[in-house]
């Protein structure tokens, strides 16, 4: 690492601090007029802490929201105040407060199906956040999904935000998703803070997400906080429950591919809580009772499991863990295991009313394993990290508030063990060389109220990335792993000149980067704003795939001296407005994006089991831009939002030399995320107590792919001939999606509860294609496309209970 850049940012970073310092110092000489209020809100009904309640205090116009464990603090002026707490799925409380000195206050919300005698109530209401600078930010309650209608009856997390302008599949059935043009893996996926590298069950059919264990999630698609790193494109912030520490609750449902329960309950009442939930699928127990299937198989088991603790009222303890694992069988000759497993233990201190800190150990698993009987050998792969954080969150005033911290990942990257599985197997055994890195950063950010009209958010994340030994490194001349044959026009493997081997923890390849944050908004009135945003993000690991969603054959690597980071821009503009006292709302964001050394794959690249994947590399670049639209209804029985994208996603691999031709001779082309229109249209309409019901439509331009343009004889066989890369469509991709949920009448007098939730995905079976190959007939010589589906019309039926 290069020294001078090195005392620069150091320099910087000292002097970021000394004047957000200087800032405590002087708002602690006003703040002598002023008291604190703070405290805890939480599930009146199961102690459960809730994120991102509004506390809000009208005289003021001023207010907060709660972190990600429930814990607010706001300073105000001595006085009485009337005290407004507001949050999605719950009743709305207003009440008097008297503040003359600091205070704690821990509020209880009601459901909305409960009602408070002791306190004024109002209907919550989901309009859009005028005032705070968060943009690009979209948060769905886990009541709204379970209302969305999806494919095979079980909800799931990553298909309904497929329906938030910007979000695209990364094909049918594919459990990835794309944001503002990204590539799947650009996404950081975060499980109680713990990353998630695979999100998908059953090569896509599923999420890896039990929708009964998630208490919270928000997708970031702009204006990222300065503690979040490591992605180029966006993050997906997932919660699981506490547990109730008031009482032993049961809930779960049965389904016609799988079933899941879950069971929470206290450790000590009000202080400590249990959570656990298994899930899993049981759809190869049918193909047992086929003749030709009998001895294939494909299934998933997941488990989710959560401790808190109370310790006294500053110190709280969290310990939860996920694991989960896929089975994919063919007639005992081929069989695929992988998974995910996460474990994160948390300790929660209040230094005072106004410091909040929050500190994890993180352990994150992520193992492939192929074993093929008939070949006779077992291919193990995967990536594990190590993570410490420690996060601050500093209320200094109720015009400024800092958020701090720092946190450093260790990786361990397998790309591939091949061990022979029988004694007559001509597979010698072999250990592709394991990658490591260390991955440090620290990071400041700040919310600051500069007038009435002007809140502005600013941070810096300042971090490093260091590719560690032991390793063989490949050299090549003039540090060149892929040539071009300027005769045949291609590019291809260089021949290493000599190798270099790196003890272990020996610094192969270091990088350093500042990742500026910044977001204001402009409040007109009440009702509407305006918001501008830029992020910059930097990606040191990157997905080795020519695929267009991750898959468990996808292979993840680091950054070293052939593959560069990827650096991420993003500069956003948007307005927002409330209409008729929040019942409607409206947001219209525009982007532009652009990401340097975005990878590229010569033609024909082998990337699986690749001891020298530079030598199949290329680097490129991307940019996406586009308008995003939704409209929501937030009140009465019918509920919901329209959203529309216009968007482009291009990629670009110029030649490095005037005489390489790049791909695509060197000019922008469709990335495979390209999707021009994005329309969703998402409904739930409550006729009474008994019967509700749901509808999704979602339609996209097809997605980009790369069809033959004429063909070829070579020693009497047909060889197609190939375009431009990817200058192709696949057909437009749309379906419809309806859903009747039945709650018995009964329930209401009974312990134990139930509904029966009815759905058909794609109603009107539109066969949406999954791929198009072109291929010669054999029976008449002629050429023929062949379009593959996955789906048609899906109806199913489910059972949910809970006691």
């Amino acid at each position: 690492m290069n020294l001078k850049p090195k005392y620069i940012y150091a320099t910087f970073l000292s002097l970021i601090f000394t004047v957000l310092f200087s800032q405590e110092k002087n708002t602690a000489e006003i703040n002598k007029q002023k008291t604190t209020l703070s405290g805890t809100i939480t599930d009146k009904n199961s102690n459960e802490t809730l994120i991102g309640v509004n506390v809000f205090i009208p005289k003021l116009k001023s207010g907060v929201t709660t972190n990600e464990y429930g814990f607010y603090s706001i300073t105000v002026p001595k006085d009485s105040y009337e005290i407004e707490i507001s949050a999605l799925g719950f009743q709305t409380i207003k009440q008097i407060v008297d503040l003359n000195q600091n205070t704690k206050y821990n509020f209880q919300l009601n459901s909305e199906e409960n009602v408070l005698k002791e306190v004024i109530v109002t209907n919550d209401r989901t309009k859009t956040d005028i005032r705070k600078p968060e943009m690009s930010v979209n948060k769905l309650s886990i009541a709204t999904i379970k209302k969305m209608p999806v494919v095979l009856g079980e909800v799931d997390v990553i298909k309904s935000i497929l329906l938030l302008p910007g979000v695209t599949n990364a094909g049918e059935g594919a459990s990835g998703f794309n944001v503002r043009g990204g590539g799947a893996d650009q996404n950081l996926i975060l499980l109680d803070e713990a990353t998630i590298f695979n999100s998908s069950h059953v090569f896509g059919f599923f999420s890896v997400f039990n929708p009964d264990a998630i208490k919270d999630l928000k997708l970031y698609k702009g204006g990222i906080p300065a503690r979040f790193g490591g992605r180029a494109s966006s993050v997906l912030d997932i919660y699981q429950k506490d547990g109730n520490s008031k009482g032993f609750h049961v809930n779960g449902g049965i389904g016609l591919i799988t079933s899941r329960i879950l069971a929470e309950g206290p450790l000590v009442k009000d202080k400590g809580s249990f959570l656990i939930g298994g899930r899993a699928s049981y759809a190869h127990l049918f193909l047992k009772l086929s003749k030709d299937q009998k001895d294939n198989s494909a299934y998933f088991y997941d488990l989710n499991t959560k401790l808190s603790y109370k310790l006294n009222p500053n110190n709280n303890l969290y310990l939860s863990g996920y694991f989960g694992r896929d089975v994919f069988s063919l007639n005992k000759s081929f069989t695929n295991i992988y998974g995910n497993a996460t474990l994160n233990l948390r300790w929660n201190h209040l230094f005072s009313e106004k410091l909040f800190s929050n500190l994890s150990l993180i352990y994150s698993d992520y193992y492939y394993g192929l074993d093929l009987d008939f070949v006779g050998f077992k291919w193990d792969s995967g990536i594990k990290n190590y993570n410490i954080k420690y996060d601050f969150k500093h209320y200094l005033s109720d015009k400024f508030k800092l958020n701090y911290g720092v946190n450093a990942i260790y990786y361990d990257f397998n790309p591939g063990t091949i061990v022979p599985s029988t004694a007559e197997s001509g597979i010698n055994a072999d250990q592709l060389d394991k990658k490591y890195a260390f991955e440090p950063a620290l990071y400041i950010s700040a919310d600051q109220d500069i007038s009435k009209k002007i809140t502005l958010s600013y941070g810096l994340r300042y971090s490093m990335f260091y590719r560690l030994g032991a390793s063989t490194v490949n050299s090549y001349e003039n540090n060149n792993p892929v040539t071009f044959n300027s005769d045949l026009q291609l590019y291809e493997k260089a021949t290493p000149t000599s190798t270099q081997f790196y003890d272990k923890n020996k610094v192969i390849k270091s990088f350093n980067y500042l990742e500026p944050r910044f977001s204001a908004v402009y409040q007109f009135n009440d009702d509407q704003s305006v918001k501008a945003s830029y992020n910059r993000l930097v990606q040191y690991l990157q997905l080795i795939s020519n695929t267009s969603s991750p898959t468990p054959l996808d292979v993840w690597t680091p950054s070293d001296k052939y593959i560069q980071p990827q650096i991420g821009d993003q500069v956003a503009l948007g307005y927002f407005k409330n209409f008729k006292e929040g019942a409607y709302s409206l947001e219209v964001e525009t982007y532009y994006k652009k990401i340097k050394n975005r990878l590229d794959y010569i033609d024909g690249a082998n990337l699986i089991a690749n001891k020298a994947i530079e030598q199949v590399i290329l680097n490129g670049r991307m940019r996406a831009y586009g308008l995003e639209i939704i409209l929501k209804k937030n009140e009465g029985k019918l509920n919901g939002w329209i959203s529309y994208t216009l968007s482009k996603s291009q990629q670009q691999t110029p030649g490095r030399t005037p005489i390489e031709s790049g791909i695509n001779n060197g000019q922008w082309y469709n990335s495979v995320y390209d999707k021009l229109h994005n329309i969703a249209i998402t409904s739930s309409y409550t006729l009474n107590e008994k019967w509700s019901f749901g509808a999704n439509f979602a339609l996209q331009t097809g997605q980009p792919v790369t069809y033959p343009e004429g063909q070829y004889e070579y020693l009497g066989i047909t060889v197609p001939s190939y375009g431009l890369r990817n200058e192709n469509r696949l057909p437009t991709y749309h379906h419809l999606d309806i859903a009747a949920t039945l709650t018995p009448r009964k329930n209401a007098n009974r312990n134990c509860k139930g509904e029966w939730v009815f759905s058909i995905y794609n109603i009107y079976n539109r066969k949406n294609a999954a791929s198009i190959n072109f291929r010669q007939n054999v029976d008449t010589g002629s050429n023929e496309a062949v379009k593959t589906s996955i789906f048609g019309i899906v109806p199913a039926v489910s059972y949910n209970f809970k006691f």
